[in-house]
């Protein structure tokens, strides 16, 4: 019976070297039925059956080990197990077992006698509340502390994750350059294969996480593509497959292989089908939603957005374009100052706020665009990436080329124009040409106008973003045949109306009677079958009137 199991074991610290979880849970779990497994064995156990989303097995093993460790007098690796325990109930949402675990935790740690690396861990669980309810700067001395504490206890995995949470916390302050550097290093151990399974996966999570909500896009690249490489030496992992298939899709929509990510979203929703992720999952069906979106398949769109919904993700801005895109700006409008109202982190607020400049702007509500804009600027000076700046420049270009300023306009989108160039966002691009283009336009410069419109048509005919060619298409209309049914004067009272003036202001900017002014607005709401400005406003825009 020793020898069976010895044998057993040895393949099974083998597989466990090789990353064949299923293997090496499964020999280890014989093993154990013939002779108990150590300590070292049982961590294995646990690492082995946590990759593969099994925790209940990995719950047992963990138990097993804080009993061991208990028995013997190590109430340093008691106190660590305690608190690994309470680390996974909280991410399970089971938060009085796990302030249970998380006291014990501490309890043991602080009966150690000396300082233990549990110690940096319960600091570090501080640090990780602190950055959930957005006091950053409260966040940022905590993980320093249970980086310190690493350091000291020569805890690599602590270090890791202290120097990961520190990053975070520093990125999310302004502090970009210095929360990268963080983020980096961390990373360092994690491509060495120098931390436990876990937190090498919770690593490179929290490292792309991070990297995505700044707009770091070449470092968002290659990290998800070190995650997918990491995730592709392990055909037996589940833990973290489906978080990576769900990175690899979002960095392929803004490379433009739209199809390729509507595969990897798919296969990222399978694989997070059977497991705890439901926020993964939540992720997975939005990004699917997206590319629906843009291909103009709404019904699709749709249901995948309440898809996300359902699993605890709010599907915006998403869901609000989709509305925008159907002709209901006003609605779309009501949603993001709903989510808004509730959103208080800068960087959540600036991956609304261009959305809301487009609805606004749709919708006539010219004034709150603005304010949108302006807030998007303040965001993007203080988070200084290049990324940023770009979206606020394009926002204030919007704005400026509805107010007539074009020539302003054009320099905003030329500047916003070059970095999405640089950041390989052929789609993005598009759309700011299309910009460009009614910027020349209206600047007289017919052939600037068509080359923008011909390069952003050739990019959306190649994605099959058919709002977006029909939106061209409409763009390049000949004006002589409007299906409208419009006149000139119509159309430029329409102009103004988008701008937010008043018919006395619209009169006096056109030299006319402010009863003619009446008269040809609600010629306007006839021909078009509208009943309000703001919906003369959003038919004009989504139809290529303005």
């Amino acid at each position: 019976m020793k020898a069976d199991a010895a044998s057993l074991l040895e393949k099974a610290r083998h597989a466990y070297a090789q990353r064949a979880w299923a293997d090496a849970f499964a020999l280890l779990q014989a093993t154990d039925a013939i002779a108990p497994l150590g300590p070292d064995d049982l961590e294995r156990q646990l690492w082995s059956a946590a990759m593969l989303d099994r925790d209940q097995d990995s719950q047992v093993a963990g138990d097993r080990l804080f009993e061991a460790y208990v028995e013997a007098g190590r109430y340093d690796r008691a106190a660590y197990w305690a608190f690994f325990r309470g680390f996974r109930l909280l991410a399970l949402g089971e938060e009085g077992h796990a302030t249970a675990c998380i006291q014990q935790a501490q309890r043991l740690a602080d009966g150690f006698g000396r300082e233990c690396a549990a110690h940096g861990y319960l600091i570090l669980l501080a640090a990780q509340k602190e950055l959930m309810t957005g006091n950053d700067p409260a966040a940022a001395p905590l993980a320093s502390q249970a980086l310190a504490i690493g350091e000291r206890c020569c805890d690599i995995d602590l270090v890791a994750f202290a120097r990961c949470y520190l990053g975070r916390a520093l990125v999310r302050q302004g502090r970009i350059d210095e929360g990268i550097a963080s983020l980096d290093e961390a990373m360092l151990p994690a491509v060495d294969g120098k931390l436990s399974p876990i937190v090498t996966g919770l690593i490179y999570c929290n490292l792309i996480a991070a990297c995505r909500q700044v707009y770091a896009l070449d470092r968002s690249r290659e990290w998800t593509e070190a995650l997918s490489n990491w995730c592709g030496t392990q055909p037996q992992l589940v833990q973290f497959n489906g978080v990576c298939l769900l990175h690899r899709a979002e960095i392929m929509e803004l490379n433009g292989a739209w199809q390729d990510a509507i595969a990897e979203a798919r296969r990222a929703t399978t694989s997070l089908a059977h497991t705890t992720a439901s926020e993964a999952a939540a992720g997975a069906a939005y990004q699917e939603a997206e590319i629906h979106r843009l291909r103009g398949e709404f019904a699709a769109a749709e249901d995948l957005y309440r898809t996300a919904s359902r699993l605890g993700l709010e599907p915006q801005p998403g869901m609000a374009l989709l509305r925008l895109a159907q002709g209901r700006a006003e609605q779309a409008a009501a949603t993001l100052r709903r989510v808004l109202a509730t959103t208080k982190a800068p960087l959540g607020r600036a991956r609304l706020l261009p959305a809301l400049v487009e609805i606004m702007i749709a919708a006539g509500a010219i004034e709150e665009a603005r304010d949108a804009c302006q807030e998007l600027e303040a965001i993007a000076s203080r988070f200084a990436t290049d990324i940023l700046a770009a979206m606020a420049s394009q926002a204030r270009g919007e704005i400026d080329l509805r107010e007539g300023s074009a020539a302003t306009a054009l320099g905003h989108f030329r500047a916003a124009l070059t970095t999405w160039q640089r950041a390989g966002a052929p789609y993005l691009e598009a759309r700011l040409r299309v910009l460009a283009g009614q910027a020349c336009r209206m600047l007289g410069d017919e052939d600037g106008t068509e080359l923008e419109f011909d390069a952003a048509r050739a990019v959306f005919a190649g994605l099959g973003a058919a709002p977006d060619l029909t939106r061209v298409a409409a763009l390049t209309r000949p004006t002589n045949l409007p299906s409208h049914g419009l006149t000139r004067r119509e159309i430029e009272v329409l102009g103004l109306v988008a701008t937010g003036k008043t018919n006395r202001t619209i009169a006096t900017d056109l030299g006319l009677s402010e009863k003619t002014v009446d008269r040809h607005l609600s010629n306007i709401f006839d021909k078009l079958a509208v009943n309000s400005r703001a919906a003369a406003t959003a038919y004009g825009f989504q139809n290529g009137l303005l």
